[in-house]
């Protein structure tokens, strides 16, 4: 709900950094929680999409460029000219599989090491892109590997299921 409250400017409407208020291809950039916008050593935000059923990277298809190829650019655009930070020094991520269900991109410092940003975890936009602009159902087709914590109930079903 409260991805749905920024969404609706709700809540937090005075800490969106940019905002695409297109219906399909929009989204809203906002600083995330965890980083407390005092240096840019551990920059990090956030872009929630506007579309609401659009859950995740499996949910993507070559339908959804134009609207990840506009979190890329404007993401970028957006923190370079409020914050100094240019494109080359940010890491912009997806995670499988995401902390909530609603599609949303994270922009972090280059040199963050933030939570989830390992490669078990974060898929790059840029490498979004490009797999989708090369097959339409890449993520519905692909494995995607990503790790779960010892007592995560997932694991337990795995275990359950023999597949660990």
């Amino acid at each position: 709900q409260w991805v749905y409250n920024i969404l609706e400017k709700k809540a937090e409407a005075d800490r969106i950094i940019h905002e695409n208020p297109d219906p399909c291809n929009g989204f809203v950039l906002v600083p995330d929680f965890k980083w407390n916008q005092n240096q840019l050593d551990d920059l990090y935000l956030i872009a929630l999409v506007h579309r609401r059923e659009v859950k995740s990277l499996r949910d993507l298809t070559a339908e959804h460029l134009p609207l990840l190829r506009n979190i890329l650019q404007e993401g970028q655009e957006a923190i370079a000219k409020r914050f100094g930070v240019p494109g080359s020094q940010l890491r912009i991520y997806l995670h499988y599989r995401p902390s909530y269900y609603h599609l949303h991109v994270h922009f972090t410092a280059l040199g963050y090491d933030a939570p989830g940003s390992s490669v078990e975890r974060a898929h790059l936009l840029a490498d979004v892109i490009d797999n989708l602009a090369m097959d339409s159902m890449y993520y519905q087709k692909r494995a995607l590997s990503f790790a779960l914590r010892a007592d995560e109930l997932l694991l337990k079903k795995f275990q359950e299921a023999g597949r660990v």
